[in-house]
């Protein structure tokens, strides 16, 4: 297994759409996929897209870890997974901003507008398939994900851009707020 190089905004592989991938359990894939779980892992995310390692692919890998899921029932843990050819339906007209970073736009953090629940299918390496329907921060990792598949970057989702800036700002601008806030309830 490697530590792959992770393509950065700017680069075209992350503007376009990916082709269907013709062989999940296909050698090549399967170790694109262990470098890729590696990567993550290293980088350390909780979902990254093929494009993000310049193969233009229809696939990632993810995890939603315990301490992220929400008390929804539907926004359940997940250890690390692989969705080969995947399919995303949103479930509502709902939008619901959820706080978002991505290894491809280091250093920044946005809110971006995200269907608070959706239903999502694929396959893994064995051509086995995945169905499920999740809510919360499970729902906005598949849909950030999903997003790369067809060129888009969670920039191209926002509405509001005084919610986008540097993570050290943004923490920065929160304590400076609670800080407010407690001097104005004394």
């Amino acid at each position: 297994m490697a530590i792959l190089k992770i393509a950065r905004m700017g680069h075209p592989v992350l503007i376009q759409r990916c082709a269907p991938v013709p062989d999940p359990g296909a050698p090549e894939i399967r170790r694109l996929v262990a470098d890729m779980i590696e990567t993550m892992e290293d980088a350390p995310g909780v979902g990254l897209a093929a494009p993000q390692v310049y193969v233009p692919l229809r696939l990632f890998v993810f995890r939603i870890p315990d301490g992220r899921a929400g008390e929804d029932p539907l926004d359940t843990p997940v250890g690390t997974s692989v969705l080969i050819n995947p399919e995303v339906e949103l479930l509502t007209d709902e939008r619901v901003l959820y706080w978002e970073g991505c290894l491809s736009i280091p250093g920044l953090r946005a809110a971006v507008p995200r269907a608070p629940r959706i239903r999502y299918r694929g396959v893994d390496c064995d051509g086995v398939p995945t169905e499920r329907e999740v809510s919360g921060f499970h729902a906005d990792v598949i849909q950030h994900e999903y997003d790369h598949l067809d060129g888009i970057l969670y920039p191209m989702r926002m509405q509001d851009f005084s919610l986008f800036g540097f993570t050290e700002e943004l923490a920065a601008a929160a304590v400076r707020r609670e800080s407010q806030r407690e001097r104005t309830q004394a």
